[in-house]
C-alpha cells in the first residue's frame, strides 16, 4: 500500500500544532531539533507507515506554522509535557512510541521518565539519554569546542547574527554537523520555521532556558531531570559516526554510562543520520520498534 505525507492541526498543552502524519495503527511520535523540521523525517514516516505505525512528526513548539508558547516556556521539559499531551490530543495508546532527534531526543527521555505508561519503546539520535552529554560538557574540550554555538546563543550579539544574511548561520551549522549531506533543502525547511522573529527567539530560547536566563517553569524542571535518569521502557541511541555537533567518543560512553540502552553507531553518517543514511537507519528503528 502507497502512503502520503498530510498535514494536520491539533491543539496541545495550550499550543496550536501542525504536525505532518502518514499511515494508520499505534502512534509513533517524531520528535525534531535545530536547526531543523519536520520534514527531516520523511523517509521514516513511510518506513514505521509501512511497518504498521501512525507516524505523527509535529513542528515543535516556537517553530511555525506551530504556534510560539504562550506561556514563554522552552525548556526541555515543557517539550517533554507537549509530547505526552500530544500522545492524549492524538488519541494514542499504550502502544505508542518516542523518536526524537537532537533536541527531540531529551525531550523524548523526559516525556518518556515522566508518563511511562502512555509509551512502549523509545529511539533517541545525535543527543545521548542519561549523563553522557552532561559528562562531556565538564571532561571533554573537544565536545565543549563543538558546542561553542550553544554558548553564543547565549550572548545577544546572536541575534543580530543568527538571522543576518537570510539565515546563513542555519546553512553554516547543516554544512559543520553533516558535512557529506548536501542539506541545502533541509535547512530552508528550518529557516521556513524560523523568518519571523518570534520564532527565532523561540528557538534560541531552548538554548537560553538550558544554559542561560531564560524563564523556567518548575513543572518542566521536574520533568527534565526525570528524563536524564534511567528509563522504564527499552530504549536505542542512534548516533553518526562522523556527527560534527557531538562526538562518537560521547555517543560510545553511552555504553558505559547508561548500560540500560541500546547503542547503534552509524557509519558514513553525521548529525543527520536520517538522512544521510535513511534505509539504514530506518531499518535500526523499525527492527528495534517491531521486536517481541
Amino acid at each position: 500500500m502507497a502512503h502520503s505525507i498530510t498535514t494536520h492541526t491539533t491543539t496541545a498543552n495550550g499550543i496550536d500544532f501542525t504536525y505532518l502524519s502518514c499511515g494508520t495503527g499505534p502512534l509513533a511520535l517524531c520528535l525534531h531539533g535545530f536547526p531543523d523540521s519536520p520534514h527531516s523525517w520523511r523517509h521514516l514516516m513511510l518506513a514505521l507507515a509501512d511497518a504498521g505505525f501512525r507516524a505523527v512528526a509535529p513542528f515543535t513548539r516556537g517553530y511555525a506554522p506551530t504556534s510560539i508558547a504562550p506561556d514563554g516556556m522552552y525548556q526541555t521539559g515543557a517539550l517533554s509535557a507537549d509530547a505526552n499531551a500530544l500522545h492524549e490530543a492524538l488519541g494514542g495508546d499504550s502502544s505508542a512510541v518516542l523518536i526524537g532527534h537532537d533536541w527531540g531526543a531529551p525531550s523524548v527521555y523526559g516525556a518518556a521518565a515522566s508518563e511511562p505508561q502512555r509509551w512502549k519503546r523509545v529511539v533517541g539520535m545525535s543527543v545521548p539519554p542519561g549523563p553522557a552529554m552532561g559528562a562531556a560538557f565538564v571532561g571533554n574540550l573537544e565536545q565543549a569546542k563543538k558546542s561553542w554555538y550553544m554558548f553564543y546563543f547565549q550572548h545577544p550579539l546572536s541575534d543580530l547574527v543568527v538571522p543576518a544574511n537570510d539565515l546563513a548561520f542555519i546553512d553554516m551549522l547543516w554544512r559543520d554537523w553533516s558535512p557529506d549531506l548536501e542539506g541545502s533543502s533541509d535547512a530552508e525547511n528550518c529557516k521556513e520555521c524560523l523568518r519571523e522573529p518570534e520564532h527565532l527567539q523561540a528557538a534560541l530560547g531552548y538554548y537560553r532556558c538550558t544554559l542561560g536566563s531564560g524563564p523556567r517553569d518548575a513543572r518542566y524542571d521536574e520533568i527534565q531531570n526525570a528524563g536524564s535518569g534511567e528509563l522504564p521502557m527499552p530504549t536505542l541511541y542512534i548516533h553518526g559516526a562522523n556527527d560534527g555537533c557531538i562526538g562518537r567518543d560521547v555517543a560510545e560512553s553511552v555504553r558505559v554510562l547508561s548500560p540500560w540502552a541500546q547503542v547503534e553507531i552509524v557509519e558514513g553518517a553525521g548529525h543527520f543520520l536520517q538522512l544521510e543514511k535513511p534505509a539504514e537507519v530506518n531499518a535500526l528503528i523499525i527492527d528495534f520498534l517491531t521486536a517481541s
